[in-house]
């Protein structure tokens, strides 16, 4: 992996995790930092490509849009989870 694709993996990242946010809004995970929003869509990149692949949808979402979509769904994903473990405390 080159720079250039860890700059472009970060930036889809940010703007997935940012959309993901907007999308669900709440202050639970510091909303406005910008590296727990990057590391949100980051991981719900990876999170949402894994799934996508596990359930063969791997191929309709090709491209960076696919990318961004994956990283998105993926995002929301983890914050659901996480509201969910969290109110139970």
């Amino acid at each position: 992996m080159g720079i250039i694709d860890i700059i472009i993996t970060a930036l889809i990242g940010l703007l997935a995790g940012y959309l993901a946010q907007r999308i669900m809004p709440g202050r639970d995970l510091g909303e406005g930092n910008l590296w727990i929003t990057m590391a949100i869509g980051v991981v719900g990149a990876i999170v949402g490509g894994f799934l996508a692949g596990a359930l063969g949808l791997g191929g309709i979402f090709n491209g960076l849009l696919g990318s961004i979509i994956l990283a998105v769904l993926g995002s929301m994903l983890l914050l659901w989870i996480y509201r969910m473990v969290s109110s139970r405390r």
